[in-house]
C-alpha cells in the first residue's frame, strides 16, 4: 500500500508558496459526506495556514464524485479570476462495477478540465476499497489528504505563475 507508514499531512511549510494572492475554488462531493467533510476541513486547513485569504475561497457542494468534473468546469467558467480548484470526493468500492465508471469518469473528466481551461484542478478524490481506508486518509492513521491537495494546487499555482 503506498501509504503505509505515511503521514499524508505532513510538509515543510517553508516550501509552500504563500498563497495571499491566490484565488481557490473547492468543489465537494456530498457523497460519503463524512469522509469529505474532513477532507474539506484539511483542505481549508492548510490554505488558510498558507496564506489564501477566506475571502478568496469559494466552496461548491455537489451531489456526487460524478458531477465533480462539471463543477469544476462551471466554476471556472462563472469566475475566471480562480487560481486553481480542489476537486473532493469519496468512492468506495461496491460490489458492482459502479465504482470503475464513477472513478474512471471523475477521474478523466478533471483531467479534461484542467487540460482544457489551463488551471491547476487538485485531485482529492478518494477511491479506496473499504470505508475504513477513506477515515484513515480523512484524518485518520495517514493524515488527511485534503491537506495534501491543497499543498499540490498551491505548488502548481505558483508554477503556472512562474512560467507564465
Amino acid at each position: 500500500m503506498a501509504t503505509a507508514g505515511k503521514n499524508l499531512s505532513e510538509y515543510d511549510k517553508g516550501k509552500i508558496p504563500n498563497g495571499a494572492d491566490f484565488k481557490v475554488g473547492i468543489v465537494v462531493s456530498e457523497w460519503n459526506d463524512d469522509i469529505t467533510d474532513n477532507l474539506l476541513a484539511g483542505a481549508l486547513e492548510a490554505l488558510r495556514e498558507n496564506g489564501v485569504k477566506k475571502k478568496n475561497i469559494i466552496v461548491q457542494h455537489v451531489p456526487g464524485a460524478f458531477e465533480l468534473p462539471l463543477a469544476t468546469q462551471f466554476m471556472l467558467e462563472h469566475d475566471e479570476d480562480l487560481d486553481g480548484i480542489i476537486a473532493i470526493g469519496c468512492v468506495i468500492q461496491g460490489e458492482t462495477k459502479h465504482f470503475d465508471f464513477v472513478c474512471s469518469g471523475a477521474t478523466q473528466g478533471l483531467m479534461n478540465i484542467m487540460l482544457e481551461y489551463n488551471t491547476p484542478v487538485s485531485f482529492c478524490l478518494l477511491t479506496d476499497n473499504t470505508k475504513q481506508q477513506s477515515i484513515d486518509r480523512s484524518g485518520g492513521v495517514h493524515g488527511n489528504k485534503g491537506i495534501e491537495c491543497a499543498i499540490s494546487l498551491l505548488k502548481m499555482i505558483a508554477v503556472q505563475e512562474k512560467l507564465d
